[in-house]
This record gives C-alpha cells, sequence and structure tokens, in this order.
C-alpha cells in the first residue's frame, strides 16, 4: 500500500543468475555449443561405430580424386547426389584433405548457428526443440549431406512469409543438395500467398546452378542422381523391409540382410524383395500425390494457407521417409523442418507431434550408431527397436492424412455455413 493508500503492484522476483542462464538466450546458445562439441567429438573420435565414415571416406574420397585426377562427380561422371551437394563437399576441401572432417563440422555448426538465430527471434520454445531434436538424433545430425540441407530448410520455411523470394531459393537449393527439401517448395507454391515470388526464387536459383553445371561440362550427368537411385533394393532400416529382416531374424525362408558393395549400405534380400522394390517408388509417387490432393481439396473449400503449410509440409515429408525403399538414419533429420515451422507459427495440430518425434529422433540414435552392428546381425532387440521407430512414423503418416481431410471437411463446413448466411442476408434485404 502506498503512502496515499493507492494499491501498488507487487513486485516480480527477480529470476536468479543461474535461472536466467538455463532459460535464457545465453542457456540456449551453451546448450546448442554443447551439443554440437558433444556430436563432433563422436564424429571424430569414436573409432568403433565410424558414424562419420560418409564424410570422412566417401565426400573427401570424392574431393581428393577430383584434386588428383580432374574428374568431378556430378560433373564429368554421373552421381548419386543433385549437383549442388558439390558446393559443400567443395568448401569443406578448401583447406585440402587432412582438416576436410573438422573443417566440414565447422561449416555444419555455421549453417545451424545462422538456422537457430532465425528461429529464437520467434520462438524460443522452437529454438529449445530443435537443440533437443539434434541431440536426441545424435552424431548422424551433423555427419552426413542431409546436415547442410536442414538449416536451410528450417530457414526458407520460416521466410515464406516475410522473403518469399529468397525463401524459394533457399529451399531449391537444398533441393538440388538433397532432393528432400523439394517436397517444402511444392507445399508453399499450394499453400503460401506468395507462391509467384517463392517459384520465381525457386527457378532463378535453379537455373543459375544448371547453367554453371552445364557451362563445366555435365551435360547430362547433371540429372544422373535420378537414375542412380532406380536399381537399389530395399535398404535395412526402412520400414518396409521389415517383413524381410522379421526374415532373416527368425530364419523363415531365404531372406537375410547383406551389404550391398556398390553402394556402400546394408541391404534386405528374400523371396519378393525385388518386386517390392520395384513398386516402392511409383507407390511413394502416388502417396505424395495423394497428399498434395487433399490439399488442393482443403485449399478449394476455403482453408487457410497458414492453417495448411506445417501439416501438408510435415505429411510431405514424412512420406518420403515412410514410403521409401532407402531408409537411411540422416533421413529423420528432415523432420525438424516442418516441426520447427509448426512451433513458431503454433499450428496446434502438429505442434502436437513435437514429443513423439523426438522420440523418434531418439530411437533413431540408439539404432545408428549405436546398435547398428546388432542389427544387421539380425539381432531381435535390435530389430525389434528399428520396427518400433517405423511404425511409429507409420502412424504419424496416417494421422497426418486424417488431418488433412479434417482440415478440409472443416473448411467446407465454415464455406458453405458462410454462403448460408450470405444468402439470409440477401434474402432478409
Amino acid at each position: 500500500m502506498s503512502p496515499g493508500g493507492v494499491p501498488t503492484e507487487k513486485a516480480r522476483p527477480t529470476a536468479s543468475p543461474v535461472r536466467r542462464l538455463l532459460t535464457g538466450a545465453a542457456g540456449l546458445w551453451v546448450a546448442f555449443a554443447l551439443v554440437h562439441l558433444v556430436l563432433a567429438a563422436i564424429n571424430l573420435f569414436d573409432d568403433v561405430h565410424l558414424p562419420f565414415g560418409d564424410v570422412d571416406s566417401v565426400y573427401r574420397y570424392w574431393m581428393d580424386y577430383a584434386a588428383e585426377h580432374g574428374v568431378l562427380v556430378g560433373i564429368d561422371t554421373s552421381w548419386v547426389y543433385p549437383v549442388g551437394a558439390l558446393l559443400p563437399m567443395g568448401l569443406a576441401y578448401v583447406l585440402g584433405s587432412g582438416p576436410y572432417p573438422v573443417v566440414w563440422l565447422v561449416l555444419v555448426t555455421l549453417l545451424d548457428a545462422v538456422a537457430l538465430a532465425v528461429v529464437a527471434r520467434r520462438s524460443s520454445t522452437a529454438a529449445w526443440w530443435w537443440v533437443a531434436f539434434l541431440a536426441a538424433l545424435g552424431p548422424i545430425a551433423v555427419g552426413r549431406i542431409d546436415s547442410i540441407t536442414v538449416p536451410l530448410a528450417i530457414i526458407g520455411l520460416l521466410w515464406l512469409g516475410s522473403r518469399p523470394a529468397l525463401a524459394g531459393a533457399l529451399l531449391a537449393l537444398g533441393a538440388w543438395i538433397k532432393v528432400w527439401p523439394a517436397a517444402l517448395v511444392v507445399a508453399a507454391l499450394l499453400a503460401v500467398r506468395g507462391r509467384v515470388r517463392v517459384l520465381l526464387g525457386a527457378a532463378v536459383l535453379s537455373i543459375v546452378l544448371l547453367a554453371s553445371a552445364l557451362l563445366l561440362g555435365s551435360g547430362a550427368n547433371v540429372f544422373g542422381f535420378i537414375f542412380e537411385q532406380g536399381d537399389r533394393g530395399l535398404q535395412l532400416e526402412a520400414p518396409v523391409s521389415g517383413w524381410w529382416l522379421w526374415g532373416a531374424v527368425l530364419g523363415i525362408g531365404d531372406s537375410r540382410v547383406y551389404f550391398a558393395r556398390s553402394i556402400l549400405t546394408y541391404q534386405v534380400l528374400g523371396d519378393g524383395s525385388a518386386v517390392v522394390a520395384g513398386l516402392m517408388t511409383p507407390l511413394l509417387v502416388l502417396v505424395v500425390a495423394a497428399i498434395l490432393l487433399l490439399a488442393i481439396r482443403a485449399l478449394r473449400r476455403d482453408a487457410s494457407a497458414e492453417v495448411l503449410l506445417a501439416p501438408l509440409s510435415l505429411a510431405l515429408v514424412v512420406a518420403m521417409i515412410a514410403i521409401n525403399k532407402v531408409g537411411s538414419p540422416q533421413f529423420y533429420g528432415w523432420l525438424a523442418a516442418p516441426l520447427v515451422l509448426a512451433l513458431v507459427t503454433r499450428s496446434a495440430g502438429v505442434m502436437r507431434y513435437s514429443i513423439p518425434v523426438l522420440g523418434i529422433a531418439l530411437l533413431t540414435q540408439v539404432i545408428y550408431p549405436w546398435t547398428y552392428s546388432y542389427l544387421v546381425a539380425a539381432d531381435p532387440l535390435a530389430a525389434a527397436l528399428l520396427t518400433a521407430r517405423n511404425l511409429a512414423l507409420v502412424v504419424v503418416l496416417i494421422l497426418l492424412v486424417q488431418q488433412l481431410w479434417s482440415i478440409g471437411s472443416r473448411a467446407g463446413q465454415n464455406g458453405t455455413e458462410r454462403r448460408e448466411s450470405t444468402v439470409a442476408q440477401l434474402e432478409e434485404v
């Protein structure tokens, strides 16, 4: 009570320095640094599980070969990746072969830091969630080419409203590094008002990149990545491979796990596996088309673009992982981009997946790298962990499809109600 008898506002207790550190911006950046240091240390020094094998051996080999022989993958030869992947791989080679792994980790950390700064300006919850997601996913989160595309996708999605042309260019750049961000470009073209500028940014970036590759003499090799995936079998970790994995675990028929030396990965083989492998890409196209039709249905029924973008983005990304004959653990890093978007925009229908996706990421880390040697040996516990992770992902996909249907149905009802109200008002007049 003030001397004049007027009630005064009760003073709020001042947060302790430790609490401010743990919950404020400083704490976020400390956590970010610690997570990246730990993941970097695992990648650099784990000589048992070798989680950094792609960067340390494969990417560096490609750059070494180009430096020594003048033959560049994607330009002089066909390649499994789009030609844009040469940009980060080449940047990491700027100091030569020796420090290549360290430079790669620095490059990924800098990109992640830029993305975190963009996210933190909009939502501390989303920023903390992403740091937790990186920790849950483990060393693979910074140890593959996908580690470059995820921060590009996060920034691109968050800039769709304010900088649509630049957002389109960033998402297109991600797609020319590793195809999956193309799904986010499609989602943006459907669900964002500035779609023309998004398309313009994506088109300009694509033209510049393609023209550069053609000037370097790539010819048809620039599109080689489209055909390189065609002959692959069923990768061990893919959800569809579960039937043959459990056949190998239980000793049923001729099912087995084997190492495909041509593509340096483990696959499953057994009765019918080749046929199913051939059907998976057409099936993925059909599922993606069905998801896009649900989105178009919702838009035609006057669904809000803001409501549609996050669930559509997540549904497309989940489908690209779940309905795929390739099941690499780094694919699960893609889930971060649409989830960060949902947390920033407070998309209630998608935010609910944030905790389950953290669980999916953690299971992915347990599977790779920590129990992978047991999995390739068809150990039943390792197979059970993988099956649980894959089933959780499929459930998320089913729920997202239901959500997109529901968005269209609610929008249709609201549109009918608005039209009926307008007719009633006209009749009264």
